[in-house]
């Protein structure tokens, strides 16, 4: 089941027109998202696992473009792209026989419900930011001003697990001011 949900996923976000390193851009999020989850949290449910690989399954298809500038336009596109995604994957899990407890599960895992309580729910977190920072983050820092990029810095650490943070701060070796924002 959970390589057939997996195959969902990936035919749906091998459509991303964006194209990164020869292929669909979601679809390489997904198999950094997958690897990162079996490298930090190798005995994952299956439910995660799902959830991982489908955390950003067809975002092209929502753009942030569609809401408004600034902040509660950004954190309502946001929303809205969590109860997308909780949708789909749900409907790809019941298509790979899933029963219903493990869709509604996934559900809560992808809009991030219980963010600091819910093991699963921060295992998935830390998962998102330690492949922001391997993946995207240099590409990132070189688009915004280094004030700007020292407060997205410290919104990810606050969001990430006190292992995780110390995970991150031995594994990346940020400079500081950054580094500071990942020790416990």
């Amino acid at each position: 089941m959970l390589e057939r949900a997996f195959a969902l996923i990936d035919a749906a976000n091998v459509a991303d027109p964006t194209v990164e390193d020869a292929t669909s851009a979601a679809l390489l999020y997904g198999q950094r998202m997958s690897a990162e989850l079996d490298r930090l949290f190798p005995k994952a449910s299956d439910v995660l696992r799902i959830a991982t690989r489908g955390q950003h399954v067809e975002r092209w298809l929502l753009p942030r473009a569609d809401f408004p500038e600034g902040r509660e336009g950004y954190l309502a596109w946001r929303r809205e792209q969590a109860r997308r995604h909780a949708v789909r994957i749900s409907g790809m899990m019941a298509e790979a026989g899933y029963d219903i407890d493990a869709q509604d599960r996934v559900g809560v895992l992808l809009r991030k419900e219980g963010l600091k309580r819910d093991a699963e729910v921060q295992a998935l977190e830390d998962v998102i930011c330690f492949v922001f920072l391997r993946w995207y983050f240099q590409p990132f820092a070189g688009k915004h001003a280094p004030d700007a990029l020292l407060k997205i810095v410290e919104k990810t650490a606050r969001k990430m697990s006190d292992a995780g943070r110390a995970r991150a701060l031995a594994e990346f070796g940020l400079p500081e001011p950054f580094a500071a924002a990942f020790r416990i």
